[in-house]
C-alpha cells in the first residue's frame, strides 16, 4: 500500500529540486504493518511535511524488511521503533547503518489482554484456565516483535505451551476481539499499548508477575544511513518530536475507531490538526 504525497509548491522548493530549508524533496516513511500508533504518527507526518512542500510517500511493510531498507537507504524513516525490548535484535542487526532520532513516547508496553470480566487477573493463571478462553491466544504479524516476545518468553515463561497460539495480522485478532466482545465470550489477544482498542473494547492487561514482556519502552524515530544528510530540518523536527499517550490516542480513535472502512486518512487527519493546531505548529518551529 503506497499513498502518494501530493507535489511540492514552487515557493518551498529550489532549483535543483531539494526544499529551501536544506532537505530533499522526496520522502519515503516506512510503516510497519497493522501497528496503529506508527500508522498514526506517518499519517501526521505526512501532511505537515506536504503543507510544507515535501512530496511524502508511506509505504507498509513487514517490521524486518523495513530495517533492511532503512540499512540500504531504500527508506528514509520509520517512526515507530520500540525500545529498549521490542525491537534490540533488529537494531543489533541493522543499528550501524541507521541513526537514532530518539523517543517520541516514552509510555509503550507489550501486554495480553483480556475481556474485563474475565475471571483471570494475571498471566501465571492462564494455563490453568485455558479451557475458559477456548485454549486460545489470539496474536498478531508473525514477524512482529511482540510475537517474538510471545513465543519466546511468554508461552515458555508461563507454560502456555498447550494453548493455540493464532498468529495471522492486527486487523485479524481485533476482528477477532470485536467477535468475543459481541458474543460475550472470554478471549486472550497479544496487544499494546498505546492502543485505541483500550478505549473501544471492554479488557485489561493481565498482570505478568515473571516481567516476560518487559518494561515499559520508548516510540523512537529512526533513520536510514544518509536520512541526518538528505534530511538535515527534518531530522531536528523529529528529534524534538513528542506525543504523549492521550493524545495519541485521540488520532488514532478519530482515524481507526470507525465502523466503516477508510482507504484515505487524509481529511479525517487533516480535521484532527485544525483541532490541535497549536500542538502540530509547535513540532516545526
Amino acid at each position: 500500500m503506497v499513498l502518494a504525497g501530493c507535489s511540492a509548491s514552487s515557493d518551498d522548493t529550489s532549483a535543483e529540486g531539494g526544499l529551501d530549508n536544506g532537505d530533499q524533496q522526496d520522502l519515503t516513511i516506512a510503516v510497519f504493518n497493522g501497528w496503529d500508533e506508527g500508522m498514526a504518527a506517518s499519517e501526521l507526518w505526512k501532511a505537515i511535511l506536504e503543507e510544507k512542500g515535501y512530496s511524502v510517500e508511506l509505504e507498509y511493510a513487514d517490521v524486518a524488511p523495513v530495517y533492511q531498507g532503512l540499512s540500504d537507504d531504500d527508506y528514509d524513516v520509520v517512526l515507530d521503533t520500540w525500545l529498549p525490548i521490542t525491537h534490540a535484535d533488529y537494531i543489533a542487526e541493522y543499528g550501524d547503518e541507521m541513526v537514532d532520532l530518539g523517543a517520541w513516547n516514552e509510555e509503550a508496553k507489550l501486554t495480553i489482554a483480556v475481556n474485563e470480566d474475565a475471571p483471570i487477573d494475571s498471566l501465571d493463571e492462564l494455563a490453568d484456565n485455558a479451557d475458559l478462553f477456548d485454549n486460545r491466544l489470539v496474536g498478531i504479524e508473525p514477524g512482529s516483535g511482540l510475537n517474538r516476545v510471545t513465543e519466546e518468553v511468554v508461552i515458555p515463561g508461563y507454560g502456555l505451551e498447550d494453548m493455540d497460539y493464532l498468529t495471522s495480522s492486527t486487523p485479524a485478532m481485533l476482528a477477532e476481539l470485536t467477535a468475543a466482545t459481541e458474543a460475550g465470550e472470554n478471549i486472550a489477544v497479544t496487544l499494546w499499548s498505546p492502543h485505541w482498542a483500550y478505549d473501544a473494547f471492554p479488557i485489561k492487561n493481565l498482570e505478568d508477575p515473571e516481567g516476560a514482556l518487559g518494561d515499559v519502552e520508548g516510540i523512537h524515530s529512526f533513520g536510514g544511513k544518509s536520512f541526518e544528510s538528505n534530511f538535515p530540518t527534518l531530522a531536528g523536527w523529529l528529534m524534538n518530536f513528542e506525543m504523549d499517550s492521550e493524545l495519541l490516542y485521540s488520532l488514532e480513535n478519530v482515524m481507526f475507531n470507525a465502523d466503516e472502512d477508510i482507504e484515505d486518512y487524509s481529511p479525517i487527519v487533516e480535521q484532527w490538526i485544525s483541532e490541535n493546531q497549536e500542538w502540530v505548529d509547535s513540532l516545526t518551529s
